[in-house]
């Protein structure tokens, strides 16, 4: 957020906090969810370049089209493998897959 926004927030009441704070995640509950956010919103670049919907990548890798949207919204009931396995069906090569990883903070 932009200092000057924070500062404009803060004086009219409002409070900042980090996600962790507020959620009260610990450091490796954190690099977990930023991990599944990284690699959902590659999913959806990768797939959408394929030309390829959400119904066609889940029964390509034997899912749902929900569940392929869950993947790409990070949520917290889809697993690395399945988020993985959809990558790789959808083209996404290892190197990318690993640069969505380490590029967390």
């Amino acid at each position: 957020m932009d200092p000057s926004e924070r500062e404009r927030l803060e004086a009219a009441g409002w409070r900042s906090a980090t996600v962790e704070g507020f959620l009260g995640l610990s450091p490796d509950e954190t690099a977990l969810v930023e991990m599944k956010l990284s690699l959902g919103s590659l999913l959806r670049q990768i797939r959408t370049s394929a030309h390829l919907s959400q119904g066609v990548l889940a029964r390509r890798i034997g899912s749902s089209q929900s569940r392929v949207a869950k993947m790409e919204a990070a949520d917290a009931s889809v697993t690395l493998d399945l988020i993985v396995r959809a990558l790789l069906s959808a083209g996404a090569s290892r190197q990318a897959i690993a640069e969505a990883v380490s590029a967390q903070n």
